[in-house]
């Protein structure tokens, strides 16, 4: 069953981030804006960070649940952008505060995931070696993680959808690439040991 004095003090914390500042934000002025008492917000939420970290976790949940599979990379950035663009004023209130690394961790982990779900269908009839793997997919995760981290640190302006389209499009064919490469020096290093 719902606790809805937990998700109403979530939906007045949002909507003050979208009007100010988070070091403005009390938790006076949560309870105040609610219509619930004190005792109510510390019943739910340790403090302010806390509630904070809850509402980002869930939401990187939500984005991970969304996307079980993935095609490409442009999914994958684009699905790393998607609760930044729906809470675009909010997000930069918390990326712009002490508590930048919560959003950071929540980043990195829907990041991870998107990356994860696509690296698992690129791979999934290849015989490329894990380290391989993983180094691959740390390469594409890192790069999800940093253009997303750009765009934030330059006031998340308009735009990053094209932005995300066109370098998709410039690096088109770049995993396959890396994938044939993974196979020609596993094939070498095959002959190498059979004494071809």
């Amino acid at each position: 069953m719902p606790n809805f004095t937990k998700m109403a003090i979530k939906a007045t914390f949002i909507k003050l981030l979208d009007e100010k500042p988070l070091s403005q934000i009390t938790v006076k002025d949560i309870v105040e804006e609610c219509g619930v008492n004190r005792n109510s917000f510390y019943y739910n939420f340790q403090d302010i960070p806390a509630l904070t970290e809850e509402i980002v976790t869930e939401a990187a949940d939500r984005i991970i649940a969304k996307y079980p599979s993935i095609d490409s990379v442009e999914i994958c950035m684009t699905a790393a952008t998607e609760f930044a663009m729906e809470n675009r004023r909010a997000i930069l209130h918390i990326y712009n505060s002490v508590n930048r690394d919560i959003f950071e961790q929540y980043l990195w982990k829907v990041c991870q995931h998107v990356v994860s779900a696509y690296a698992r269908g690129v791979f999934a009839d290849k015989p490329v070696e894990e380290g391989d793997k993983r180094l691959i997919a740390r390469f594409y995760t890192e790069q999800c993680f940093g253009m997303v981290m750009g765009w934030m640190r330059d006031g998340m302006k308009d735009g990053i959808q094209e932005q995300i389209s066109r370098l998709c499009g410039l690096r088109r064919g770049m995993v396959d690439e890396m994938i044939a490469r993974c196979l020609e020096e596993k094939d070498r290093a095959g002959r190498r040991e059979k004494g071809c």
